[in-house]
């Protein structure tokens, strides 16, 4: 394994536009070979996505810190993310803001990826199995939410949990081209702020989102 490897991708974000410092020190400092399947170690540090169970797949890393950095984080957010994987995205959050909880549809993902952060020795996170398309009312307000599945458009309960103020970062589309979106909750209401990027994402499947 390549000892360089965090740093060759900090290198691929710098590329891809990531300019806050605190993002690309954290894609040094997590290592994204504890965060794959045993299978895909020796592409951990490749800057593209990577097959896990259930047909899913990882973020691409240059795209996962371009949409970290949209939520322009500072150390104080309570942060959902919805989907989970292998939880490597999740440990960049955990290392930049100060709670994270995440929703993971798959039991089996879910478990493993708290097995990864638990290595790591991330303890600022939460994972739930669930619907992620409902968040996480119970945990509500949240003053960033990350969504890493796509549907056309923000799901109410997500747009709800939203603090006022606060930053949303979702690919918008049907799910294998899309636009990632991110918007801001200004006067009880999601306003579109910009397009990060373009994406192809497997589609959010939940109650408010695609069905199953």
């Amino acid at each position: 394994m390549d000892p360089r490897g965090p740093e060759k991708l900090a290198a691929a974000a710098r590329m891809a536009g990531v300019g806050d410092a605190r993002v690309l020190e954290t894609l040094r400092n997590v290592p994204r070979a504890l965060f794959v399947p045993p299978s895909q170690i020796d592409s951990a540090y490749a800057d593209g996505p990577l097959p896990i169970a259930h047909a899913q797949v990882t973020t691409q890393p240059s795209l996962v810190a371009k949409m970290v950095e949209a939520l322009a984080l500072t150390g104080s957010e309570r942060v959902l993310e919805i989907g989970t994987g292998y939880g490597w995205q999740t440990a960049l959050l955990a290392s930049l803001a100060d709670f994270v909880w995440s929703v993971e549809r798959w039991p089996d993902l879910a478990e493993a990826a708290r097995a990864n952060l638990e290595r790591y020795g991330a303890r600022n996170v939460e994972i739930s199995v669930g619907d992620g398309s409902r968040g996480l009312a119970e945990q509500a307000p949240f003053e960033a939410i990350l969504v890493s599945a796509a549907f056309p458009r923000v799901p109410p309960p997500l747009a709800e949990q939203l603090a006022p103020g606060g930053r949303l970062v979702q690919p918008i589309g049907r799910g294998g081209d899309e636009d990632v979106v991110l918007f801001r909750k200004q006067d009880e209401a999601l306003q579109r702020v910009r397009t990060v990027a373009g994406a192809r994402f497997v589609p959010l499947i939940g109650r408010h989102g695609f069905a199953a």
